[in-house]
């Protein structure tokens, strides 16, 4: 089946085609690395890495940039409030450089725990500032930039399709906008380039024509992405709550520049949310995926948790569900491990599966498809080649576990539990079962001996 996406442009679903070749080239908006990331940010990066495997099985190769926003992303988007990397370094007393390196370590970390495909290249913004400044300098010459008292600002009614992305009603947001006016022109201008402010000494700023400063946060995607994949590329990624400020605004500036919307594809995830509010680490539901570590759950648990959901639909998040998840990710571990090797994937159930995934990246589907396969009746070293087949898009990493061996504690207790069987014990048995479990460790009884295998806890 031919693939087919939903374009957050056109607000469809579109087949998909490469603008040349059988090459795509595939921006995602990165991190703001003043802070770690949460579990709903990383349900973003999870999404693309999907898009991305779901693209090589299509036979495409793929040229994957994620930036890094070290510099130029202020607390609002009215372009007010602190720069968030300079404010952290505030906060912490370590420079922004520092902050920037640490997080930026620690986001790759958590990248490389979920199993997402190493980009092709990561860019940061500190290191394109020129390709950032010459961008302002061309939408200055024609006409779309005007000068304030703090930077420089993008007039947006200099197009009249301005936030078609987001179906922007312009009128509306005039009088009762949500963003401070300062010495904008409109609500929807935002900053292109911002003066450091007198008297402050900022540790990220630059030289540029216009004084020194720093580039907006708009500025940076566009001019990376343009430099790194071209003027017009296949497919730019982000969340859901990018739709109406950040990427309207990269349209703005690249129409400006080069006359076009950037990407041929726009593709969004939505939330993760916790009851009916999405998460952010604003409101006091930072949970990042340390903190399920932490709580006894492995992070491609978290990722087996992520497949469950349509990437258009939001995800809620609760510790039950994802105990679940860890408990199915188990079980399609144990499958392959009892499964002989040596067979050939099966022609129909791949076909089935890449449907699901070509409809728009239906990975619950999909999903669906995996788990007939493990209870129909194949032989098992059909499943075996098949699922892991699968797994290439799945990511799940099954070919690669190995099951983590019992302390001799637990070990001892297994075997004091099956002396108690054995003498027919039955309430000792039982006693020393539910010591195994407290201590996270799930026993099943076998032909020979019991089986042992951690056991993720439903709670934090």
């Amino acid at each position: 089946m031919a693939l087919q996406l939903y374009d957050s442009w056109t607000r469809s679903l579109r087949p998909f085609t490469p603008i040349s070749g059988d090459t795509v080239g595939m921006y995602c908006c990165g991190p703001t690395v003043y802070d770690y990331a949460h579990i709903g940010n990383l349900r973003s990066y999870v999404f693309e890495d999907l898009l991305r495997r779901t693209l090589a099985w299509h036979g495409y190769a793929v040229r994957h940039v994620v930036n890094i926003t070290d510099v130029g992303h202020l607390v609002s988007d009215g372009d007010d409030g602190e720069d968030k990397m300079e404010k952290g370094s505030r906060r912490s007393g370590e420079s922004a450089w520092d902050i920037a390196a640490r997080y930026s370590r620690a986001f790759q970390d958590d990248w490389a725990a979920l199993n997402l495909l190493p980009p092709a290249l990561w860019c940061r913004a500190s290191e394109h500032i020129d390709a950032q400044i010459a961008d302002v300098a061309t939408m200055a010459e024609r006409g779309y930039v005007y000068r304030t008292a703090d930077g420089l600002y993008f007039d947006t009614a200099r197009q009249p399709d301005y936030g078609y992305l987001a179906r922007l009603d312009r009128s509306g947001l005039a009088a009762g906008a949500r963003v401070a006016m300062g010495g904008k022109r409109s609500a929807t201008d935002f900053a292109l380039w911002k003066f450091s402010p007198p008297g402050i000494k900022r540790q990220m700023e630059w030289d540029s024509p216009w004084g020194r400063g720093f580039p907006g946060w708009h500025i940076e995607c566009s001019a990376m992405a343009a430099r790194h994949l071209g003027t017009w590329f296949d497919i730019h990624c982000g969340g859901e709550d990018h739709v109406a400020v950040h990427h309207s605004n990269e349209i703005a500036q690249h129409q400006a520049c080069h006359g076009n919307r950037l990407a041929n594809f726009w593709l969004h995830g939505a939330f993760l949310t916790l009851g009916e509010d999405k998460m952010s680490k604003s409101a006091g539901d930072f949970l990042r995926l340390q903190t399920l570590v932490d709580a006894g759950h492995e992070p491609l648990a978290y990722r087996y948790l992520c497949l469950t959901a349509h990437y258009r639909s939001p995800l809620a998040f609760d510790w039950d569900a994802l105990a679940g998840a860890a408990s199915a990710l188990q079980r399609l571990r144990d499958a392959v491990q009892r499964w002989p090797q040596g067979g050939t994937a099966d022609a129909a159930t791949l076909a089935a599966f890449g449907a699901e995934i070509g409809d728009d990246l239906n990975l619950p589907r999909a999903l669906a498809v995996a788990w007939r396969l493990v209870r129909g009746e194949l032989a098992d070293d059909t499943k075996r080649a098949t699922l892991l087949a699968m797994d290439a898009v799945l990511g799940l990493d099954l070919a690669a576990w190995q099951p983590q061996a019992a302390p001799p504690d637990i070990v001892a207790l297994a075997a004091a539990r099956q002396q108690a069987r054995a003498d027919k014990r039955w309430a000792d048995a039982d006693a020393l079962r539910t010591r195994i479990e407290a201590a996270g460790w799930q026993l099943e009884d076998g032909a020979d001996r019991p089986r042992l295998t951690r056991r993720a806890r439903a709670g934090h």
